[in-house]
């Protein structure tokens, strides 16, 4: 793998009760096998940044499978020369 880049992502299913389908999106990362953290607002994954970006299409998509309309997706990418990683981000406040 090359150096490992962080990507956030945000799912915002616009319906009335959103919480569920969230849910549906985050199952899809946890099934994808990448390493990442739920956060309150957003979930942050690790790894390849071609392999991260099919997870985030498929979470993505995911929410028009739960039935909904419309959905907004917040993605961020983290990335360095040398390699951007969760536990460098945030281990120390752990």
């Amino acid at each position: 793998m090359t150096n490992p880049v962080n990507i956030a992502i945000e799912v915002l299913p616009l319906h009335p009760d959103p919480y569920p389908i969230v849910d549906e999106a985050i199952k899809v990362i946890q099934a994808s096998g990448v390493k990442y953290e739920v956060g309150p607002m957003e979930t942050t994954m690790e790894g390849d940044l071609d392999e991260l970006l099919d997870v985030v299409k498929a979470a993505h998509q995911a929410c028009f499978v739960e039935g909904v309309k419309q959905v907004v997706t917040i993605v961020k990418i983290g990335e360095s020369t040398t390699g951007t990683t969760i536990e460098g981000k945030v281990g120390k406040y752990r």
